[in-house]
């Protein structure tokens, strides 16, 4: 297995490059603010062809890319149904105060051809067998993907911006709400093995099991309190 990650623009929005191997064809998740260049870079370090780009949610500084780099490759793009609009429209995601800055420096829009996605559901792309989660509480359409542990790897958590190494995403935007943020992290993300690893949007990768030990906001549900909103470090993400 190749992941190759890399942190890409003003927010440091980490872009995941995903193979079986070198030199055979891949998935590429969350092309964020200025991340094309890195993306034509990783391809050509590891002789990649890249199939597919498939979306955790859709803020700016995730998808910000997905135009000029399924343009580049003639491929297609994949996003929750709920998260679509923002690709159009990132100050209605965003809010006034923080996407206005940002209209005349991002081209915005869809790419050609663009698939939605739905919860449980497993895509096949590139060799490669991903596990959708639909995951809402930073966005109504935020989405984690998972590949299946193998002999040779544990299983891989593509969290976006739904859990950090110490933290979880804002839900301060429009479309987030903290409920929803813990029924996510207690449905999708507890669950999981000790051993997954963990690669978010943003921030140094982690596991399952240290965020269940440390992790302020697992901690909380593991232990099986019910008040939301403890004392807890600050959420992170756009």
């Amino acid at each position: 297995m190749l992941i190759a990650g890399f942190p890409a623009g003003a927010w440091g929005t980490n872009c995941y490059v995903v193979a079986p191997a070198a030199g055979e064809e891949c998935v590429i998740i969350d092309p964020g603010h200025e991340a094309a260049q890195g993306v034509e870079d990783t391809l050509a370090k590891h002789r990649l062809k890249p199939v597919a780009v498939i979306l955790t949610h859709g803020h700016i500084d995730h998808v910000a890319s997905v135009v000029p780099v399924c343009g580049a490759h003639g491929v297609p793009a994949w996003i929750h149904p709920r998260d679509r609009y923002m690709l159009d429209d990132p100050e209605k995601a965003l809010g006034r105060s923080i996407g206005a800055q940002l209209l005349g420096e991002i081209t915005v829009g869809e790419p050609d051809d663009l698939r939605e996605l739905s919860d449980g559901s497993s895509l096949e792309l590139a060799g490669l067998e991903l596990t959708v989660a639909h995951a809402p509480g930073h966005t109504k359409g935020s989405v984690a993907f998972r590949l299946p542990e193998t002999a040779e790897i544990p299983s891989v958590f593509f969290s976006g911006d739904l859990l950090f190494a110490g933290s979880v995403g804002r839900t301060d935007l429009p479309g987030g709400d903290m409920d929803e943020m813990y029924a996510s992290l207690a449905r999708v993300c507890l669950p999981l093995d000790d051993s997954t690893v963990v690669l978010s949007g943003h921030g140094p990768q982690t596991t399952i099991g240290r965020e269940r030990a440390s992790n302020p906001y697992l901690a909380e549900l593991a232990r099986g309190l019910g008040e939301a909103g403890q004392t807890a470090p600050p959420r992170r993400g756009m």
